[in-house]
């Protein structure tokens, strides 16, 4: 069942046991596999959500990002240099008004995604929402503070991490967060309308064919669907 946002304020205090940190490890070190790859190819990646903030457990995906238009041929050639096999690969558009986006899903809980469109503000403060962390902070196993689904604010602590509810504290948490309350108010609304009415579906989800680019995928999409080409020259 997904865990559901908290309505009154609470805090608590969690401390990790071994099995946690061992696991938090191993995830780490998977991104950082896939970061690396992507990095030697200058493409500035980075890793959100529970790896970011550290509160892990065994249903954890590994979402790397980055936070550019990239040509898809670097970021494919960067993993097969890297030995890295791609399950299969999607063009996902969560709704009219979101940037589309390219995922390359290496296994069941791990991908890679790019935009192929220029995000708005809001969009990319998503990932500072959730906490995100680059390589070089992956490397030093340093944590962030972010907001997981239930609408909690982890702030990671020596031994474990701290939770609170953020909500009725929008504004402290975007200062605290460095995004503008605009995205905080954003997500409490997706979140809590999620808890209320169950997830939804996306506005666009497509695999790509074996011999098809992202690029490609994208103009075929853009010259049957007015509301993509909108968004496409949008912004």
């Amino acid at each position: 069942m997904a865990k559901k946002p908290w309505r009154r304020s609470e805090y608590k205090e969690v401390i990790y046991d071994n099995e946690h940190w061992a696991l938090l490890e191993k995830l780490r070190n998977k991104a950082l596999q896939i970061m690396e790859a992507l990095g030697f190819f200058h493409l500035e990646p980075i890793v959100h959500g529970s790896i970011a903030r550290g509160d892990v457990t065994r249903k954890s995906d590994i979402d790397v990002f980055i936070p550019s238009q990239v040509s898809s041929f670097k970021v494919e050639t960067a993993l097969e240099k890297a030995g890295i096999t791609v399950n299969k690969r999607l063009v996902v558009q969560a709704t009219p008004t979101y940037a589309m986006k390219a995922y390359i899903e290496i296994d069941e809980n791990t991908d890679v995604s790019f935009p192929l469109m220029k995000m708005r503000k809001v969009e990319r403060e998503f990932y500072k929402f959730s906490g995100e962390v680059p390589i070089k902070n992956l490397r030093n196993d340093l944590r962030v503070l972010g907001v997981d689904k239930r609408l909690t604010l982890i702030e990671p602590t020596r031994d474990g991490h701290r939770e609170s509810a953020i909500v009725g504290l929008e504004e402290h948490v975007a200062k605290t967060l460095g995004i503008s309350v605009g995205t905080v108010l954003d997500r409490v609304h997706a979140l809590s309308r999620r808890d209320e009415v169950g997830r939804t579906g996306v506005f666009i989800e497509k695999e790509l064919s074996a011999d098809e680019t992202f690029e490609m995928a994208l103009k075929r999409i853009a010259d049957q669907n007015p509301a993509v080409r909108r968004r496409l020259t949008s912004l």
